[in-house]
């Protein structure tokens, strides 16, 4: 009976392991997306900063000085449009460059950040079929096998009878 419900646990945690390369995949995808797009306003802000011989932070500067709120207020947008354009193009490079392990100790990270958040909202799941994603369950198995088969066996010790006890007879 321990063995049984070991393995169902070491199934349920392999299933749930193997999800990790694809919710990282997924992130992955729509963290480039949004790279790719603050990418593209980024350009474009210091392309018209150029044009007018600016540069971004002088640009900026200008936005900031106006006495025009509208003006003043699009400045700081855009100042937190690059910061999070360079926060997010980091985060894309650690990961592209992070192996599988290191991937899985960044998983809060992952869940902390509005893009996280909307990925795991929108999470296909899918079957393992990377070598990664088999590694991945076949931890899970172990580690799920384990763990409640030695909690079964904790939970079963009141139980046991005779077991180890030394008999006395006359």
């Amino acid at each position: 009976m321990r063995r049984f419900i070991a393995g169902i646990g070491g199934l349920a945690l392999a299933t749930t392991l193997s999800q990790f390369p694809e919710y990282a995949q997924q992130y992955t995808q729509r963290l480039g997306g949004a790279v790719d797009e603050l990418r593209v306003i980024t350009e474009e802000f210091d392309r018209a900063a150029a044009e007018g011989g600016l540069d971004r932070a002088t640009a900026l500067e200008r936005y900031n000085a106006s006495n025009d709120d509208f003006l003043a207020g699009r400045g700081t947008s855009m100042s937190a449009t690059f910061q999070r354009y360079d926060m997010l193009s980091s985060t894309l490079a650690e990961i592209e460059g992070a192996g599988p392990v290191e991937r899985l100790q960044s998983l809060p990270a992952y869940l902390d950040t509005d893009i996280g958040r909307r990925t795991l909202e929108n999470y296909q799941p899918a079957v393992p079929v990377t070598m990664e994603g088999i590694l991945y369950a076949g931890t899970g198995f172990i580690l799920g096998y384990l763990a409640l088969s030695g909690l079964v066996r904790f939970a079963a010790m009141p139980f046991r009878r005779g077991r180890g006890r030394i008999r006395v007879t006359r």
